[in-house]
C-alpha cells in the first residue's frame, strides 16, 4: 500500500488562521470531487472557523474519561475504517489523554498515513522541539506539547501561515481569537509585538532550513553539481597556519553583509593522513569559527583544490575565501599553487584571495631526516665496495660464456641489492662504480675507458638510469613507511591522550587531576625530565614597546624535576597563545615531534580552561545558594513575620482601648495571645538569624560537656509540650555540645513532632550511648515522610504537607541539621516502626579529660537566656 502524503500548515503564532486555512483547503478539494473528511478540528469557538465546518463530513471522535472528566480525542481507527482520500486533523503536537494507544497525536497521524490516507494538519512554530526552549526564553511561557522536528520535515508540503504582528493584535482585539475576558491579558503578555515578531522570524528561519533540505534533495536526485545562488554561503579554507584567524574574520564580514548567510570553515587533510598543520592553530580557529556562528569541517583529499571545490559545491557555496600563498617565488615557478588552481576551477563560485602578514614569508620547511639510518647507509657502501669487485672478478673469469647484456643485468642486480641495503646514496655510488667497471673490463676495447660500439653506450646509460630509479624508489618507499609508522604512532598517542583527558573528568564535570596527568603523559612519552605549563601574569608590567615583560610568568602546573620559571629556561617551549606556554626540559624534541607537542599544548589549554570553569562554577554555587536563600526568605517570611506581629499588636491595642471594658479572664486571654505571638516571633527571628550565620559560616559554637538529662527537660519546658514523654537514663555520660544550640535543636524537633502527631498521641524522646556517641531520638506517630523526600525536608523553606501558613517558614529542620553538624554531629530521619517519623541526633561523647566540669555552667546559661 502506498503511504499517504502529509501536508502541514505551520503557524507563526496562535490565531494566524492555520485551522481556517486547513478547512478552506478541505473545501477546495471537496469541490474538486476529492473524498475529504474531518478527523479532528478544534475551532476554539471562533465563528468564522465554525462556519467552515458546514459541508464537510466529520468522523466521530472517541470519548475518554480521565480524573472524573470526559474528553474527546481523535479516533484513528474510525478514520482508517472510513478510508477517505484526505483527512483533516488539527493540532499535530497534541498530547493524548492517558490510556490512549499513542501518547501523541502525530503518532496517530503516522498510522493513518501508513494506511494510505493523505493528511492535512496544523502546528504552531512554538511546538517544534528545536525551538521550544528559545520560545520559552522569549515569551516566558513553557510549551508542554511538542512535536519532533523530523516529523514536520518529513512532510511532503509545509506551508507557512503568517500575519504581521500588528494585524494579529487587531484580530485579537476584535475578538476573533479569544473570548473578550481573555483579550487584555493576551495582548499584555504572549501577544506583545516583540514576542510575535520573534516567533515570526523563528518560523521563517525554520521554514528556510526546510526549503534548503528540499533543494539539496532535488539537486542530489537530479545529479546537479553546479552552484545555485539561492542563498549566500561562504566557505573559508584553513591550512592550520597562523593566517587562519585573519581569513576567518574576513569571511565572517563577508557573510555578515548578506543577511542570513552561512559560514563554513574547512581544512583539507592529505589522503595519507600526513599533514604539517598545527593542531593548536586548528583548535583555536575552530573555536573562533563557532563563536562567530559558523561550522567547522575537516575533509580528506589528495588534491587539495579539488577537495575544496567538492566541499564548496556540496554545501552549495557561493563564495570561497583563501589565503594568499606562503610559497616562495622559486616554488611558484614550478607549481601554480592551491589558490591559482582553485580560482581556475571554481566556475560560478567567487574566490577571494586574502592577503595576510604571513603571505610575504616563505614557508619554512623542516629538513627531513633520511629514511635509511646511517648504519644501513654505511653497510650499503661496504657492500658496494666489496661486492662490485668480487662480481667483476667472477664475470671476468666467465667472459667467454656471458654476453655484455648479461653482465649489465648482473651489475643491475648488484645495484638493486645495494639500494635495498643502504638506500639511495650507496646505490648511486654502486651505479657509477659499476658503470666504470663495466666499461673497463667488459666493453671493447678492454682495459680502457673507451667504448667502440654505440649499443654498448646505450646499455651503460640505461644501466645507470635503472640503478638511479630503483634506488630512488627504495628510498621513497622507506621514507613513506617511516612516515606512516610515525603517523600511526602519533594517531595512537593522540587518541590515548584524548581518552586520558576525558577520563580525568568525572560525570559531574569536576576536575580529577587531568592537567597533571596530561603533563605527566607528555613527560613519559618524550623522555623529558620536567614539563611545565606557564601563564603570563595578567598584572605583568608593559615594556617601553608596549609588550608584556617576558619574565613575568607563573607556574600553572608542573611534573618531573625542577620546573622552568620562564620559557627561556627550558630546552624547548611550545607557545599555546599569547599568555600560555608549555616548557620542556630534558632534551630538545625533533621537528617531527612538534606537531604532537602542539596537540598536547592545545589539549593542556583546553583542560586548564575546563578546570577554571569548574572552579568558577564551584565558587558560584554558594553565591547562587545564598541568593536562592535570600529570595526564598523574602517570599516565605512576608506572611510569617507579619502574622505574629499582627496578633500581638491587635491584642495590645485591644488592651489599651478605652471603649471596651475587659474582664480579667478576657485580659488574660489577650495577654496570653500577645505572649504566644511574641514567643513565636522571637523563635522565628532566632531561626532566621541562626540560619544566616550558618550560611555565612559565622556561627560560634562553644562545645563543652553537657548532660542531656538536664537539657531535654528544659527544651520540653520551654516548648510547653505536655504531650512529650521522656525516657532519659540518669547514668548517661555527658555529650560534647553547645548547650544553647542543642536546646534549640531539641525545641525545633519536638515542636515539629508535636505538630504532626495525631491528637492525643504523645511524642517520645529517648537517649542512649553507643560506641563513643550518644543518640537522642525524637519519635512521633504522625504521617511520616516518604523516603524520596527525606533529604529534601532538610532544605530551607520546605514545608512538606503544610498549607496553613501558620507553622513557620520551614526553617526548623534545616536549621536543626545545620546546628547539629556545627557541633560535629549528625541528624538523620528514620521511619518509626508502626508509622511515624524518628529524628535521630548523634553527638560525640565528651572525652574523659573534660569530665567533672561544673554541670551548672550550661544550666545557668540556659536560665540566664530565659531571663533575658
Amino acid at each position: 500500500m502506498t503511504r499517504g502524503r502529509l501536508r502541514v500548515y505551520l503557524g507563526a503564532a496562535p490565531g494566524v488562521g492555520k485551522t481556517y486555512a486547513m478547512l478552506a483547503e478541505g473545501h477546495r478539494r471537496r469541490d474538486r470531487g476529492t473524498d475529504v473528511v474531518i478527523g479532528y478540528v478544534e475551532c476554539h469557538d471562533r465563528p468564522r472557523t465554525i462556519d467552515l465546518l458546514d459541508g464537510l463530513e466529520a468522523v466521530h471522535r472517541k470519548t475518554m474519561a480521565y480524573r472524573g472528566t470526559t474528553f474527546t480525542e481523535l479516533d484513528a481507527d474510525a478514520v482508517i475504517a472510513r478510508a477517505p482520500r484526505v483527512a483533516l486533523i488539527d493540532e499535530l503536537a497534541h498530547t493524548n489523554i492517558p490510556g490512549s494507544r499513542n501518547e501523541k497525536r502525530w503518532q496517530d497521524i503516522e498510522e493513518i498515513l501508513e494506511a494510505g490516507i493523505d493528511v492535512i494538519t496544523t502546528v504552531n512554530v512554538q511546538h517544534l522541539d528545536s525551538v521550544n526552549d528559545v520560545v520559552e526564553q522569549i515569551t516566558g511561557i513553557p510549551q508542554r506539547e511538542t512535536v519532533p522536528d523530523e516529523v514536520v520535515r518529513r512532510a511532503d508540503q509545509v506551508e507557512l501561515v503568517d500575519m504581521a504582528p500588528e494585524a494579529l493584535r487587531r484580530r485579537l482585539a476584535h475578538g476573533n481569537v479569544y473570548a473578550p475576558e481573555k483579550i487584555d491579558a493576551a495582548l499584555a503578555n504572549y501577544f506583545r509585538v516583540g514576542n510575535l515578531t520573534a516567533l515570526r522570524e523563528l518560523a521563517l528561519l525554520w521554514l528556510a532550513d526546510k526549503v534548503d533540505d528540499q533543494l539539496d534533495r532535488y539537486r542530489a536526485d537530479h545529479d546537479i553539481h553546479t552552484t545555485w545562488e539561492a542563498r549566500e554561503r561562504v566557505v573559508v579554507a584553513l591550512t592550520g597556519g597562523p593566517e587562519g584567524d585573519t581569513l576567518i574574520r574576513r569571511a565572517a564580514r563577508i557573510a555578515d553583509r548578506a543577511k542570513g548567510a552561512d559560514l563554513f570553515a574547512v581544512h583539507v587533510t592529505a589522503g595519507a593522513g600526513l599533514t604539517g598543520a598545527s593542531p593548536a592553530n586548528l583548535a583555536r580557529q575552530r573555536a573562533l569559527v563557532e563563536s562567530l556562528g559558523g561550522t567547522y569541517h575537516q575533509v580528506v583529499g589528495d588534491d587539495i583544490p579539488q577537495a575544496l571545490l567538492d566541499f564548496a559545491r556540496g554545501v552549495n557555496a557561493t563564495q570561497l575565501v583563501l589565503g594568499a600563498s606562503r610559497r616562495g617565488r622559486f616554488a611558484q615557478l614550478f607549481s601554480r599553487g592551491v589558490g591559482v588552481t582553485t580560482t581556475a576551477l571554481s566556475g560560478p563560485i567567487d574566490v577571494h584571495m586574502v592577503t595576510h602578514e604571513e603571505a610575504s614569508k616563505s614557508r619554512l620547511r623542516t629538513r627531513r631526516g633520511g629514511a635509511i639510518t646511517r648504519r644501513r647507509q654505511a653497510a650499503g657502501f661496504v657492500l658496494a665496495a666489496v661486492g662490485l669487485p668480487l662480481l667483476t672478478v667472477l664475470l671476468a673469469n666467465l667472459r667467454g660464456q656471458l654476453s655484455m647484456p648479461s653482465d649489465i643485468l648482473l651489475f643491475i642486480v648488484a645495484v638493486v641489492g645495494v639500494a635495498l641495503a643502504g638506500g639511495i646514496y650507496p646505490a648511486l655510488f654502486a651505479a657509477v662504480v659499476g658503470s666504470l667497471l663495466l666499461n673497463y673490463y667488459f666493453t671493447p676495447p678492454f682495459y680502457e675507458f673507451t667504448i667502440n660500439q654505440h649499443e654498448n653506450v646505450l646499455a651503460l646509460v640505461a644501466y645507470v638510469l635503472v640503478g638511479v630509479a630503483v634506488s630512488a624508489v627504495v628510498e621513497i618507499a622507506a621514507r613513506r613507511t617511516r612516515e606512516a609508522a610515525r603517523a600511526g604512532a602519533d594517531a595512537e598517542l593522540l587518541s590515548d591522550l584524548a581518552g586520558s583527558v576525558l577520563r580525568g573528568w568525572n560525570v559531574d564535570g569536576r576536575h580529577q587531576g587531568a592537567l597533571n596527568d596530561l603533563l605527566e603523559r607528555l613527560r613519559v612519552t618524550f623522555a623529558l625530565s620536567a614539563v611545565t605549563l606557564l601563564e603570563r601574569r595578567p598584572e605583568a608590567p608593559l615594556t617601553p614597546n608596549r609588550q608584556r615583560d617576558p619574565g613575568c610568568w607563573r607556574i600553572i602546573a608542573t611534573v618531573g624535576g625542577e620546573p622552568a620559571c620562564t620559557p627561556d629556561e627550558g630546552d624547548a617551549d611550545v607557545p599555546v597563545d599569547d599568555d600560555l606556554a608549555l616548557v620542556l626540559r630534558g632534551r630538545t624534541p625533533s621537528a617531527a615531534d612538534r606537531r604532537v607537542l602542539e596537540a598536547f599544548a592545545a589539549q593542556a589549554a583546553v583542560t586548564l580552561r575546563q578546570q577554571r570553569l569548574a572552579e568558577e562554577a564551584e565558587q558560584a554555587r554558594p553565591l547562587a545558594q545564598a541568593d536562592r536563600l535570600r529570595t526564598a526568605l523574602l517570599t516565605a517570611v512576608s506572611h510569617d513575620l507579619r502574622s505574629p506581629l499582627a496578633s500581638a499588636k491587635a491584642a495590645v491595642e485591644s488592651l489599651r482601648t478605652d471603649d471596651v471594658h475587659w474582664s480579667e479572664q478576657e485580659r488574660g486571654e489577650l495577654l496570653a495571645t500577645a505572649d504566644e505571638s511574641l514567643v513565636r516571633l522571637d523563635r522565628l527571628v532566632a531561626n532566621l538569624l541562626d540560619m544566616s550565620r550558618l550560611q555565612a559560616g559565622a556561627l560560634g559554637v562553644s562545645a563543652q560537656p553537657v548532660a542531656v538529662q538536664e537539657i531535654v527537660p528544659y527544651a520540653v519546658d520551654e516548648l510547653g509540650a505536655p504531650e512529650a514523654r521522656l525516657r532519659i537514663p540518669d547514668d548517661l555520660t555527658d555529650v560534647l555540645a553547645d548547650p544553647i544550640l542543642l536546646e534549640r535543636v531539641l525545641v525545633n524537633l519536638i515542636s515539629n513532632a508535636v505538630h504532626h502527631s495525631p491528637p492525643g498521641e504523645p511524642v517520645l524522646v529517648t537517649a542512649s550511648a553507643h560506641a563513643g556517641h550518644l543518640e537522642l531520638r525524637v519519635i512521633d506517630r504522625g504521617p511520616g515522610i516518604p523516603p524520596a523526600d527525606r533529604d529534601r525536608v532538610f532544605q530551607p523553606f520546605q514545608r512538606l504537607g503544610d498549607r496553613d501558613n501558620e507553622t513557620g517558614v520551614g526553617l526548623g529542620l534545616a536549621l536543626s541539621r545545620g546546628l547539629v553538624e556545627a557541633m560535629d554531629g549528625t541528624l538523620i530521619p528514620e521511619e518509626t516502626p508502626g508509622g511515624g517519623l524518628t529524628m535521630i541526633i548523634t553527638l560525640p561523647v565528651a572525652p574523659s579529660d573534660m569530665a567533672d566540669p561544673a554541670l551548672t555552667s550550661h544550666v545557668d546559661a540556659l536560665r540566664e537566656r530565659r531571663t533575658r
